[in-house]
C-alpha cells in the first residue's frame, strides 16, 4: 500500500460502558430523592420531638425525648378534624363528577363528528391557559348571586368537569381504533353499551391516573377554598392549616414559637397521611395512566 492511499485510523475515543452510566443515573436520581425527602422527613420526625427542642437544636435528635405532646395540643386547638371532613366530602363529590363526566366528554371530541366539535375543543383548550386568579372574582360574585357562598356546592361544582381531564381522556380513547367500535354497532351494541363495555375497560389505567392527580388537586387546593368558603365550619384542610398559629394563639393565651411550630409540624404530619397512602397503593397504577396513549399501536 502506498503513502497516497494510506488511510489515516483514528483512535476512537473509550466509550462509557453501559454499567457506568445506570450507575451515574442513579446516583443522580438518589441525590434527588434525597433532596426532595429531605424536608419531609424533618418535618415529621421534628413533630415528635419537644417544642423547645425544635426552636433550640432544629437538627438534632434526642431519641429518649420523642413524645406525642405536640400532636395531643395540636387537636385540642386546631379544628382539623372538621378540615378532614370538609376536604372528604368535596373530594368525594367532586372527583366522582370529574371521573364521570370527563371520560363521556372525550369520547364525544374523539369519536363523534358534529359541527363545531373543533372549536368547541380548541375552547375547551383555552381556558387551561387561564390563570386561577383571573377566575375567582367573577365565579365568587356567581356564587354570590346563587346564594352559595359558604356551601358545599360553591367548594364542588366549580372545576368540578376540568379541562385537562376532558384533554387527557380524549386524547386516551382517540388511540381506540374505531373498527371496533363500528364491528360493536353492527353487533347491536347501543352507544353508551359501547362506551361502557369497550371504552372503559380500556381506558381503565388512564382513568387510574386521572384519578389520582384528581385527588391530590382537590386535596391541595387552597385559593378557591379560602375565597368562597371564608367560615370555619366550611373551611377545608388547606384552610385550616393556613390558620393554624391563628388558632393556636387564639386558644391558648402566652403560646410561644415554640408551641405554634411544634404544632404547626404536626399538623403538617397528619394532612401527609392520606396523600402518601394513595400513592403508596396506587403508584403502580399511577404510571400506567400516565403512560397510557403516549405510544400508538
Amino acid at each position: 500500500m502506498t503513502a497516497a492511499t494510506r488511510v489515516r485510523v483514528r483512535p476512537r475515543p473509550p466509550r462509557v460502558t453501559a454499567g457506568v452510566r445506570t450507575a451515574g443515573t442513579q446516583a443522580f436520581l438518589w441525590v434527588l430523592t434525597v433532596a426532595f425527602l429531605a424536608p419531609v422527613v424533618w418535618a415529621v420526625v421534628s413533630a415528635f420531638k419537644p417544642a423547645t427542642a425544635i426552636v433550640s437544636d432544629p437538627l438534632g435528635l434526642d431519641i429518649g425525648t420523642l413524645t406525642w405532646d405536640n400532636f395531643k395540643l395540636m387537636f385540642a386547638d386546631v379544628p382539623i378534624g372538621q378540615g378532614f371532613v370538609n376536604t372528604a366530602i368535596v373530594l368525594a363529590a367532586k372527583g366522582s363528577i370529574t371521573l364521570f363526566c370527563a371520560p363521556l366528554a372525550g369520547y364525544a371530541f374523539a369519536k363523534y363528528r358534529f359541527p363545531g366539535r373543533n372549536l368547541l375543543f380548541g375552547t375547551v383548550l383555552i381556558t387551561l391557559m387561564l390563570p386561577v386568579i383571573v377566575l375567582i372574582i367573577p365565579l365568587l360574585l356567581e356564587m354570590k348571586e346563587l346564594g352559595w357562598v359558604n356551601t358545599y356546592q360553591a367548594l364542588i361544582l366549580p372545576g368540578a368537569v376540568d379541562a385537562f381531564a376532558i384533554f387527557w381522556m380524549r386524547q386516551v380513547i382517540a388511540e381506540i381504533p374505531d373498527e371496533l367500535l363500528d364491528a360493536a354497532r353492527i353487533d347491536g351494541c347501543g352507544e353508551f353499551g359501547i362506551f361502557t363495555r369497550i371504552v372503559l375497560p380500556v381506558i381503565k389505567p388512564a382513568m387510574a391516573g386521572l384519578a389520582v392527580l384528581t385527588v391530590m388537586n382537590i386535596y391541595n387546593d387552597f385559593v378557591w377554598p379560602v375565597v368562597v368558603a371564608s367560615s370555619e365550619r366550611m373551611a377545608t384542610l388547606q384552610v385550616v392549616l393556613s390558620t393554624l398559629a391563628q388558632n393556636i394563639t387564639g386558644n391558648r393565651i402566652g403560646a410561644d414559637y415554640a408551641t405554634v411550630t411544634g404544632e404547626l409540624l404536626a399538623a403538617v404530619s397528619v394532612a401527609m397521611i392520606p396523600l402518601l397512602i394513595i400513592f403508596v397503593f396506587l403508584q403502580k397504577h399511577f404510571i400506567n395512566g400516565i403512560l397510557a396513549g403516549s405510544m400508538k399501536g
